[in-house]
C-alpha cells in the first residue's frame, strides 16, 4: 500500500465539499462512526473554519456496537453536529444478511425524501472494493436511486461533471483518491478522534466495522495508530475480510450499490 501526498489529498477533498456546498441547495454526509466517514467530517470541519454547515446522517440498525453508540452522542455534542438518525429495519433482503445492504437504502431512501437533500457526501475509497472503484466525484442517482454504473463519464481533475438532469440526487465522494494508510496518516496527523474498536484488545482488533450482526476482529496486536500504520504497510489481508456478508461478493455488491446502496 503506497503512502500519498496527505496534503494534496486533504485540499483536493476540501475543494470537493465546498464544491458541493456551493452547487446543490440541500446537502446532507453520511456518517457511519467508522474511521473514513469521521475522517470525512473532520476535513468538512476544516474546510468551513470548524462547523460543519450541514446535517449528518446515521442510518441505525439498532445493532451497532455499543462503542459506537457511545463515539457518536460523544463526538456529536463535541462538534456541535447537526445529527440525523435514520432507522433501518432488520427484514431478510438479497444481501444474505438482514442488518445491511439493501434494508439501509430503504431507510436512506426515506430520509432524502422527508429532508429534500440533493446531494450526499460519502466517504467510500476506489481502493475498497472493485464496484467502488467506478464510482466518480459527483456520482447521480436517478429518483429511484439507481446508479448506472456501466455508463461514467470521463473525469479530469477539475472538470467534474456534476450536473445531474434527474429527480435524483447526487453522491459526492470526496475521499475517493485516498487508501486505507493514507487515513490513518491523516487521523495521526490531525488527532481526529477515533472509534476504539479499531485498536488491539487481547490481539484482536476491527480494521473495517459494521455493525454486531456482520462484523468481525482480525488479529493484531496494533494498539497505537503508529502499530496500525505499519502493520498496514506489510499486510497482504483486504481490508474487508471481517465483514461477514454476501454483499462483500462482487457481483451482490455491483447489484446493491446500483440500486443505491452505499
Amino acid at each position: 500500500m503506497i503512502k500519498q501526498d496527505i496534503k494534496g489529498l486533504e485540499e483536493r477533498s476540501i475543494y470537493v465539499i465546498r464544491e458541493a456546498k456551493t452547487n446543490f441547495k440541500n446537502v446532507a454526509a453520511l456518517w457511519s462512526m467508522g474511521k473514513d466517514s469521521t475522517t470525512m467530517l473532520a476535513i468538512a470541519r476544516k474546510a468551513f473554519h470548524g462547523k460543519i454547515p450541514f446535517p449528518v446522517i446515521h442510518i441505525d440498525n439498532g445493532i451497532d456496537f455499543p462503542e459506537t453508540y457511545q463515539f457518536r452522542e460523544e463526538l456529536a455534542k463535541k462538534w456541535d453536529l447537526n445529527l440525523i438518525v435514520a432507522k433501518s429495519k432488520i427484514k431478510p433482503e438479497m444481501s444474505g444478511f438482514a442488518c445491511c445492504g439493501a434494508n439501509k437504502t430503504v431507510a436512506l431512501k426515506k430520509v432524502l425524501k422527508e429532508y429534500g437533500f440533493d446531494a450526499l457526501i460519502v466517504s467510500i475509497r476506489r481502493d475498497e472494493h472493485g464496484i467502488r472503484a467506478k464510482e466518480r466525484v459527483f456520482s447521480p442517482r436517478n429518483k429511484n436511486f439507481k446508479w448506472n454504473y456501466k455508463n461514467q463519464v470521463a473525469e479530469l481533475w477539475d472538470d467534474y461533471s456534476s450536473n445531474d438532469d434527474s429527480d435524483g440526487h447526487i453522491r459526492v465522494h470526496p475521499l475517493l483518491d485516498w487508501n486505507e494508510i493514507d487515513i490513518w496518516e491523516y487521523i495521526k496527523k490531525n488527532k481526529v478522534p477515533m472509534n476504539p474498536l479499531y485498536f488491539s484488545r487481547d490481539g484482536l482488533r476491527y480494521r473495517s466495522l459494521g455493525c454486531l450482526h456482520c462484523t468481525t476482529p482480525v488479529k493484531s496486536n496494533a494498539k497505537t495508530i503508529d502499530q496500525i500504520i505499519k502493520e498496514l504497510e506489510s499486510t497482504k489481508k483486504e481490508e474487508r475480510e471481517g465483514r461477514d456478508q454476501d454483499k462483500e461478493k462482487a457481483y451482490v455488491m455491483e447489484k446493491l450499490r446500483s440500486l443505491g446502496y452505499m
